[in-house]
């Protein structure tokens, strides 16, 4: 039996859960795919406590705003922009209008490229993130590999202003510019390059959930027709910085598996192509290695 020290047990039918409930309820109606999750993050948030410490918050603390950030919500604004933070891997990322918020599948993502990092036994891995966005991907590999050295490179100036608080007092290199055109001066020497380009077809607008659609950049979204435009044009890149043997890994969608790697052909430079799936087992990645001259 479970006993309560210092005082009476928490009220398990507090002011706040009983909101909660019922804010989930709104939530699910509105069609949000994780409603309990994000509930109890909003409740979570607004009164400064983390999820598992809800049931502590007395009834006479309970805060109103928190209706106001369901309503938001409710209309399909991402939670990470409500709150103004993503959580990637092992970080804390500042995120708002105007950059992609990274998703949990790209950890996987992250996961294969520290491992094949570390198996190339070099000293000092080089590597290039291309279409950094919040630079979750150049943070993660900057603070799971120590010894690297990782260069950035974003396009958007919307974006590169929540890119620029987040890679402060870190080793990432952050840069402006074309993905395609990025880093010349590392031509030849990088270990890795690594990117979540966009990758949606054009044809798929309609089909995008609304917090994507409605609130990531159409830039970090959509590529072309068949959505694989920039995965293309990464190629070219990959090729020119990766020195022989150097690794690429790039992000796609599900339903792309087995498009990428055929672009990444043996005539063009390349070996080992290959699909990888995500935690649900869907292919996610592909990678390949410039071959050796």
């Amino acid at each position: 039996m479970q006993q309560h020290f210092g005082g009476r047990p928490p009220n398990p039918r507090s002011v706040l859960l009983a909101e909660v409930a019922q804010a989930t309820q709104r939530l699910a109606d509105a069609g949000v795919p994780s409603p309990r999750n994000d509930a109890e993050e909003l409740a979570a948030f607004v009164h400064g406590v983390k999820r598992g410490q809800l049931h502590l918050v007395k009834d006479a603390d309970f805060d109103a705003r928190y209706w106001e950030m369901i309503a938001r919500r409710e209309a399909r604004e991402p939670l990470q922009h409500i709150t103004g933070l993503a959580y990637f891997r092992y970080l804390e990322l500042q995120v708002g209008p105007g950059v992609f918020v990274p998703r949990p599948e790209t950890e996987s993502v992250v996961g294969w490229a520290i491992d094949a990092v570390r198996a190339m036994d070099v000293v000092e891995p080089l590597i290039v993130d291309l279409c950094t966005g919040s630079g979750a991907i150049a943070l993660a590999l900057a603070q799971e590999v120590p010894r690297s050295r990782v260069h950035a490179v974003e396009l958007s100036e919307d974006a590169l202003r929540w890119t620029r608080k987040n890679v402060e007092g870190s080793r990432v290199d952050l840069r402006q510019g074309d993905a395609l055109e990025a880093f010349p001066d590392l031509d030849g020497q990088v270990d890795l390059v690594i990117s979540n380009p966009p990758y949606i077809p054009l044809t798929e607008w309609e089909y995008v959930a609304p917090e994507a659609r409605d609130h990531d950049p159409e830039l970090a979204l959509f590529s072309g027709e068949d959505g694989l435009d920039l995965i293309r044009g990464i190629e070219r890149t990959a090729h020119r910085l990766l020195r022989p043997g150097g690794v690429v890994v790039i992000e796609h969608a599900d339903t792309q598996g087995g498009q990428v790697p055929w672009i990444f052909t043996e005539e063009r430079g390349w070996a080992d192509a290959a699909d990888h799936p995500d935690l649900n087992n869907r292919p996610r990645f592909a990678t390949a290695r410039r071959a050796m001259p």
